[in-house]
């Protein structure tokens, strides 16, 4: 059944090809003009000969007149412009002339009249056939210019949405940036030694950002790893902090957008500062059959600390999962007393899991 389905839409989607693809305009045409000739050769003869292949001449050319000329001239020039009036005026000029060519070649192969056959056709009759063969013809050029408008709008949403997302990612690295050398100017004058430690693991950590994080993708682990070096780096600064890293299931082969946790674990760190008592983050990653599965939980101080950032880093993660996962993803949020816990589940799609 599957099979059957398989191969119903692989043909639908050549023949929609068929009609808009410019890799197969050729082809289009040629199969149009064979229709044409085939129809033709297969119909009634009215004429004795030569004079009937005379007049199947003269139709054969009335036909492709009309249908070129409406595709390339007439519809792009007035019905895509919505001057329908002069639309209007052309496709009545056109019934009217071809008809009245009729009548002339009809009136001078009237000798050559194979008997029993009658040539006269009403102006309504041959207008209606000629109105059929201007809507089909129209009717091609609206469903091409109907696909590739579709196409434009898409390839629009896309850029902007790319756009979008580097704007988004490339403000997590200031933001970053700024509160680890915030951290190493405090530490210059109380304690040198471990500002120069500070500033050794910022650097791994801006090379990370520089260039791995510039690609589409990266691997899990190498997130982790950095996640790691970014919570070293808190404990070097601060002596009442602990962290833990649990990793579970098959990690090897997961790739995720780059920078995709550090706004939850920049966001962990920098509201549990507690002079009082021992402070901690602790991350889980746990890769499932179906779905990543991310945790991230972190102590909260007895007093709770004054925030001034607006919270910049948790609204551009949110909205980088809108929009890189818009279907696929569920991030939920719990503020206790004592802790604050984000937990984010990611399905599986292709550019998640290529093991």
């Amino acid at each position: 059944m599957n099979k059957t389905l398989h191969r119903k839409t692989m043909v639908a989607n050549w023949m929609i090809q068929l009609i808009i693809s410019e890799k197969y305009r050729f082809q289009r045409h040629l199969l149009s003009i064979a229709f044409c000739i085939v129809v033709l050769y297969y119909s009634p003869a009215d004429y004795v000969e030569p004079f009937e292949t005379y007049n199947r001449l003269v139709i054969f050319f009335q036909i492709i007149l009309l249908t070129y000329g409406n595709m390339y001239f007439f519809v792009p020039k007035f019905l895509f412009r919505k001057r329908y009036l002069s639309y209007g005026l052309f496709v009545l000029s056109g019934m009217i002339l071809s008809f009245y060519v009729h009548e002339v070649f009809s009136f001078y192969f009237k000798p050559y009249l194979l008997p029993y056959e009658d040539d006269s056709i009403s102006f309504f009759t041959f207008s209606f056939m000629i109105m059929m063969l201007i809507i089909a013809s129209a009717a091609v050029k609206l469903f091409q210019q109907w696909i590739s408008d579709a196409r434009l709008i898409h390839d629009l949403d896309l850029a902007k949405t790319n756009a979008e997302l580097e704007q988004l990612k490339n403000q997590i690295n200031p933001h970053f940036l700024f509160n680890m050398l915030n951290n190493a100017n405090v530490l210059i004058e109380d304690d040198p030694k471990k500002a120069s430690q500070v500033l050794v693991k910022l650097s791994d950590l801006l090379r990370y950002q520089l260039y791995d994080s510039s690609r589409d993708k990266v691997l899990l682990t190498s997130e982790i790893h950095f996640l790691e070096d970014f919570l070293n780096l808190e404990k070097v600064r601060r002596d009442n902090f602990n962290f833990l890293i649990s990793k579970e299931g098959e990690l090897s082969g997961v790739q995720v957008p780059p920078l995709l946790f550090i706004s939850f674990v920049e966001n962990a760190v920098k509201h549990n500062n507690d002079s009082a008592k021992l402070s901690y983050v602790n991350l889980f990653f746990d890769v499932r059959p179906t779905e990543l599965f991310f945790k991230c939980i972190n102590s909260k101080p007895v007093v709770k600390a004054v925030n001034k950032s607006g919270g910049l880093g948790l609204a551009n993660i949110k909205r980088r999962l809108d929009l890189l996962f818009p279907s696929s993803h569920d991030l939920k949020i719990e503020d206790n007393s004592e802790t604050y816990c984000v937990t984010l589940t990611l399905k599986y799609q292709n550019e998640l899991h290529n093991s």
